[in-house]
């Protein structure tokens, strides 16, 4: 399972496995159910520096790598994904933004306390009619006097509107630029809004298939106004830097999809051997042992991929391809590990006591968010047959 992995990111997983089976395996159920966000676990994570694994110490980050951060969004999973991707989204989405293109100013202003958890970063594309066709957005950012004017809408956004919820960054059109070619098309650049902003509102709760202890929301812009001094990088690169955002994301993504299968196989594997029926524990039949053998098989060889596009990242290496194939495969394979599990578990398996009915809805949701299989597809055939 460890695949000779560096002794941090071994030290880390057994870590943050103690964390996850002590402190989330407890409460998951319960905050499932009442779709409490999970406050304190938050807080204790940021007080172990997983909030901010991989940025440097110098911004109040952990000064891990990549590969570490994949273990512990693996580990998490492995218990719960509402905990998981809340760190997830939160690192990825909402503080790499600031990060990867954020001035010196922004940097000193937002990175401490959200590599801290102290506040929750968010990161906003998705609109009602902009998802996987992402340059199809409408939220519009006007530049006036020194200050932005913003109008628009977000859906679907993880981390914006829980009490330490501190900005979401946004994509917006920002004017108009004119390519190579002579055409016309629109500037899209970020822009930092900070909660509070008068103009931004934040909508209620979806009621959600699954992950229902993560926050998710819609948002609205209507006049909302910031400082010029908000925009993230430099005007009109707002396509390349939520492109690159997204390639970095995928792999947050990926091992959230093989921690479920992980957490799958664990309860499957479990039950089997302690559930009795014909004279004795189910696992001694055929077809059990072959379902549990498919999954082991397809678990290994995506931790694989995942790892492999976590330490390409780290070597400073091309890693979209690797990326988006291990997202691919591992959304696939949650969905397909949790179903195997619930059938494992028979009737149980339906019943929400056991972690595999909880397994089973949240795991669709890794074949859509951060880019939907299709879009995944898109990238490697592109990749492939150029």
């Amino acid at each position: 399972m460890d695949l000779d992995l560096p002794d941090d990111a071994l030290e880390l997983r057994k870590v943050v496995r103690d964390f996850a089976v002590q402190e989330v395996a407890p409460v998951a159920e319960e905050l499932d159910r009442t779709k409490a966000f999970p406050y304190e676990l938050v807080a204790k994570m940021g007080e172990l520096g997983w909030m901010g694994i991989p940025f440097p110490e110098e911004v109040g980050g952990a000064g891990g790598t990549t590969l570490q951060y994949a273990v512990a969004v693996e580990e998490l999973t492995r218990i719960d994904s509402s905990v998981a991707i809340t760190m997830c989204a939160h690192t990825s989405l909402g503080t790499q933004p600031i990060w990867l293109f954020g001035d010196d100013a922004q940097k000193a202003e937002y990175l401490p306390d959200l590599c801290a958890g102290k506040k929750l970063g968010a990161f906003g594309l998705t609109e009602p009619e902009a998802g996987s066709d992402a340059g199809a957005l409408k939220t519009r950012a006007s530049l006036d006097g020194g200050t932005w004017t913003i109008d628009g809408s977000k859906q679907f956004i993880t981390n914006a509107g829980t009490d330490i919820s501190g900005h979401v960054a946004i994509t917006a059109i920002t004017g108009e630029t004119t390519d190579a070619k002579g055409r016309t098309r629109p500037e899209i650049s970020n822009l930092i809004v900070p909660n509070g902003t008068p103009g931004y509102e934040i909508g209620e709760p979806y009621r959600k298939m699954g992950w229902n202890a993560s926050d998710t929301r819609p948002l609205s812009f209507s006049g909302a106004e910031v400082p010029e001094a908000h925009l993230l990088g430099p005007r009109g690169q707002g396509f390349k830097q939520f492109m690159r955002i997204l390639d970095g994301g995928r792999i947050g993504v990926a091992a959230m999809g093989l921690g479920l299968a992980q957490g799958a196989l664990d309860e499957a594997a479990a039950y089997a051997k302690s559930r009795n029926a014909f004279g004795g524990p189910i696992a001694r039949f055929g077809q059990i042992q072959a379902k549990i053998a498919d999954m082991a098989t397809e678990i290994e060889a995506a931790r694989l991929l995942v790892y492999r596009a976590a330490a390409l990242k780290d070597a400073g290496r091309d890693f979209s391809l690797t990326a988006a194939q291990a997202k691919l495969k591992t959304g696939r394979l949650a969905v397909k590990a949790s179903e195997e599990a619930v059938q494992i578990h028979g009737g149980y398996g339906y019943i929400e006591e056991y972690p595999v009915c909880r397994f089973y809805r949240d795991a669709k949701i890794l074949t859509i968010g951060e880019g939907t299989d299709e879009v995944q597809q898109m990238v490697i055939s592109r990749a492939v047959l150029a």
